[in-house]
């Protein structure tokens, strides 16, 4: 494997792991669209407020970071998704947006929409981002329908409006509704981000009221998740995949991602220690344990982690076009120079540090568990 190629597998690697810390910190948005199951009085609803806005930037960071990364590591994905899917994506931006103002705003003095409304804000984010973005991942397998033709940015050059990327379609994104292997994954991240907030609310909210609450509501979401994921998983495994050869030429082959964990016997024991993890999350939460969301979340890493692995390694189409299929993009085709690559890979050093802080972070500040006393002495209230 040479520089470029290493290179190419070390980004993937990279952006692979920011999804999945995005996947599992998406519980920040279970737990808003838990509001009013989860908070019956205003009081309650504070409670379950005020644990999440200790975490909901974490979130959001992450998604920038990981939009970030795709961009300066495989350029011609952004352009390709970000401005061919230009309405899924600002869908997804909408989300997210309403959510930093509602925490913003939401206890401010003289708030003239009055808190019910930034309430209403909070679900909508957390009931429409992680579908939304559960389903634009689910098109890293089944694809999209866009063409990439190069030529363009010679023929454009004398203009400046070099487009090498086009949507074949005007849905512009919303074609990934219309497959429901799509539609599952979004409904398969959404419940297993309320399953979570469950679990972190175990482990953040010293109240039994919400605790209880919080454990039998975590047992139908872990069980409607398990059966979607679950299916998902298995038709992805029987589907047929893109994979390119030597000379970059993209051709069909049946089974593509069951070879691709036979193939890659580590990513296979990543993805199904995750799984397991995940599952034994559930058993714990349904007791009541605080420890529930350390299995949940450390599950959740695994397991996506591996299976963006599996969309992108061994030679595989990671953004499959279903318009023209030399268009579908690896990530050998999309990929930045080899000089970008190097030198941020030299910034990359930096991320275990940034991990740490993160977690020394999250540690000062779920130090003791939230409490209704804690709400009533005052101070910092989202």
């Amino acid at each position: 494997m040479d520089t470029l190629s290493l290179l190419q597998h070390y980004w993937w690697f990279i952006v692979a792991l920011l999804g999945a810390l995005l996947v599992f910190l998406l519980f920040v948005q279970g737990g808003q669209a838990l509001l009013y199951d989860l908070g019956r009085t205003d009081e309650e609803r504070n409670l379950v407020v005020n644990s999440l806005g200790r975490k909901w930037e974490l979130t959001f960071t992450t998604l920038v970071t990981f939009g970030g990364a795709f961009f300066a590591s495989f350029p011609l994905f952004y352009s390709t998704s970000f401005g061919g899917a230009c309405y899924v994506w600002l869908a997804i931006l909408l989300c997210f947006v309403v959510q930093a103002v509602a925490y913003e705003y939401r206890r401010k003095p003289a708030n003239v929409l009055g808190e019910k409304t930034f309430n209403a804000f909070l679900v909508a984010n957390g009931v429409l981002g992680p579908l939304l973005l559960g389903t634009a991942v689910s098109t890293l397998f089944t694809g999209a329908p866009f063409t990439v033709d190069r030529l363009n940015l010679a023929a454009g050059a004398a203009d400046g409006a070099a487009v090498i990327s086009q949507w074949a379609t005007p849905w512009h994104g919303l074609d990934a509704v219309a497959s429901l292997h799509n539609v599952a994954l979004g409904l398969a991240v959404a419940l297993l981000a309320m399953a979570l907030a469950c679990q972190y609310f175990l482990n953040d909210i010293a109240d039994a009221t919400l605790a209880e609450r919080a454990r039998r509501r975590m047992i139908p979401l872990a069980a409607g998740f398990l059966a979607l994921f679950a299916g998902w998983l298995v038709r992805l495994l029987t589907i047929d995949g893109y994979t390119a050869d030597a000379a970059g030429t993209i051709r069909v082959e049946h089974f593509k991602y069951w070879h691709n964990l036979v193939q890659m016997p580590a990513v296979a024991v990543l993805l199904l220690a995750g799984v397991a993890s995940v599952a034994w999350s559930f058993r714990r939460g349904s007791r009541g344990r605080r420890d529930a969301v350390w299995f949940g979340g450390g599950g959740t890493v695994a397991t996506v982690l591996a299976l963006l692995l599996l969309a992108g390694w061994n030679d595989t189409a990671y953004y499959p076009s279903l318009a023209d299929m030399q268009s579908s993009l690896t990530i050998r085709n999309s990929s930045s120079s080899l000089f970008t690559l190097r030198t941020m890979a030299w910034v990359s050093l930096a991320v275990p540090f940034v991990a740490a802080y993160i977690a020394w972070v999250w540690r000062a500040m779920n130090r003791r568990p939230l409490t209704r006393d804690e709400l009533r002495e005052g101070g910092h209230q989202y």
